[in-house]
């Protein structure tokens, strides 16, 4: 009986974390007020502190909340997979249902298999190039990779139906192929229950490596055991607790102790080790050449991509951006930035930033646009990539005076100016420069027209000098398809490479 409350408790537990990250997920009105705790679910995620440890040897303090997890784990082994992580919950109910589909295959389903172990090479692999200096754990990390997920796959439909909050409807590039491998992994739990929580999560990987010193755990007693396998019924992480019980592998759910009709499985305190495997199932020779692997993906991904002294003039990261190494090391690929940005002008990257790069957040000022006095991105951020930083110190007021955080420069392409190229009267661009004094400027020149008739017209000029690259003149400018302004990365604040002078 009281077992029995324990797992209608766990159940209970799923669902407020899923609640809760859903809410924080979509009420992002809120990240307006300081102190919010948006992030918080991210920062409980121990992989990504423990990456960005690695990658920065500094460690964010936001992230301090990931000792929470750790102690637990310590504690009582990978309660956080069975009773916390969303993503865990949302495998869970998939394959809740297609348990009841097919229920006589149940048992069959939850062995035990040898590709269990392939998370454990994926956390290898993800550390290693952490210590190289790049976090790619963001990829598969369940709690980034939810985020993500969210971001493009749920998201833009709540705004377009009229529940959202921002400017315009958000438009997410690449969305179908961030929704399509979400809904592929949730997919994948028909074939095996919480496919993904066993065989490709290095999170759960982290935390089984932990489970090992767990002071208290699932004990099998062989004595009243009849081999009945009835505790592989409804056993979540597939952890053989019909044999020797793996302790890496079990999520702590308890399904296994309400199932067995003898009473043999038991959750006790220093439970001897006689009735559990502690160790995970991999090799030393694949473990050195995952590490191996890891290491050297984050030079190569480099050589791929623009070098630090030339970067890409399209990559242009949020107000706030460390210097593009360092973002490197700290962004963790949630995109929480892309979701809470409320013109939409920021969008996931595919290889713009090289495969380094990949899902990080660049902004796309056809899509949207910086706005003025708008810094969630930076309030948003679980790992500091992007710093928190006040209004006025993104204008350059206050003790910032006359120093405005500049993410780019506005540059005209005279061929497709109106004014310019068509003798067509425009200042739409000089209209909505937001700076003061205004970067955009006009010369008024008088020009012979095609039929010989003279023509006044304000040709728009850029000053360098005020210009902070918002990008509001090139999302404005109503030259179809490319606009005849455009904002490039050079000139930015936070790198000395991508001065406008060389």
């Amino acid at each position: 009986m009281i077992r029995l409350r324990l797992t209608r408790v766990r159940v209970v537990w799923q669902a407020f974390f899923l609640a809760l990250f859903a809410f924080l997920a979509f009420v992002t009105t809120f990240a307006r007020l300081g102190g919010y705790p948006a992030s918080i679910l991210l920062e409980l995620d121990p992989l990504g502190s423990v990456a960005t440890v690695f990658a920065t040897a500094s460690l964010y303090r936001g992230l301090l909340w990931s000792l929470v997890v750790l102690v637990a784990t310590l504690l009582l082994g990978r309660v956080f997979c069975g009773w916390v992580c969303p993503f865990g919950s949302l495998h869970h109910i998939i394959g809740w249902l297609s348990r009841i589909a097919v229920p006589a295959r149940a048992i069959e389903k939850n062995r035990y298999r040898s590709s269990q172990a392939i998370k454990y090479y994926l956390l290898i692999g993800g550390l290693a190039a952490a210590l190289a200096g790049g976090v790619q754990t963001g990829l598969l990390d369940p709690i980034p990779l939810l985020s993500r997920s969210f971001t493009a796959a749920v998201w833009p439909v709540v705004e377009r139906t009229g529940g959202g909050i921002s400017v315009q409807p958000p438009l997410v590039h690449l969305a179908w192929v961030l929704a399509g491998l979400f809904v592929l992994l949730l997919v994948l739990n028909v074939v095996r229950p919480r496919f993904f929580c066993r065989v490709l999560c290095p999170l759960g990987a982290l935390l089984g490596v932990m489970s090992r010193l767990a002071l208290w755990r699932i004990h099998r007693d062989p004595a009243r055991c009849n081999d009945c396998e009835l505790c592989l019924r409804r056993c979540d992480a597939a952890a053989d607790p019909h044999t020797f019980v793996r302790t890496s592998e079990c999520h702590v759910c308890f399904n296994c102790l309400d199932d067995c009709p003898k009473d043999a499985l038991a959750f006790r305190f220093l439970a001897g080790r006689g009735g559990a495997v502690a160790e995970p199932d991999w090799t030393r020779r694949r473990a050195l050449v995952s590490a191996a692997a890891g290491f050297v993906l984050v030079p190569i991904s480099r050589a791929s991509a623009e070098t630090p002294d030339r970067p890409n003039p399209l990559v242009i990261r949020p107000p706030g951006s460390l210097a593009e190494p360092d973002f490197l090391a700290r962004c963790v690929k949630c995109d929480q930035c892309v979701r809470v940005c409320p013109t939409g002008a920021l969008q996931p990257t595919l290889f713009e930033a090289g495969l380094e790069g990949l899902w990080t957040p660049i902004l796309v000022m056809r899509t949207g646009y910086c706005e003025l006095n708008c810094v969630l991105c930076g309030h948003v951020c679980p790992t500091g990539a992007i710093e928190r930083v006040s209004v006025e110190r993104k204008l350059g007021l206050g003790p910032a005076a006359g120093q405005p955080i500049r993410i780019g420069t506005a540059f005209f392409d005279q061929g497709r100016c109106l004014p310019w190229a068509m003798d067509t009267p425009c200042v739409v661009c000089e209209e909505v420069c937001p700076t003061s004094p205004k970067a955009i400027f006009t010369r008024e020149v008088d020009v012979v027209g095609r039929h010989g008739d003279t023509i006044r017209l304000r040709r728009p000029q850029v000053d360098p000098a005020l210009c902070i690259g918002c990008g509001i003149c090139e999302h404005e400018c109503p030259v179809g398809d490319r606009a005849a302004v455009r904002v490039t990365s050079v000139g930015e604040t936070r790198s000395r490479a991508s001065a406008l002078l060389l």
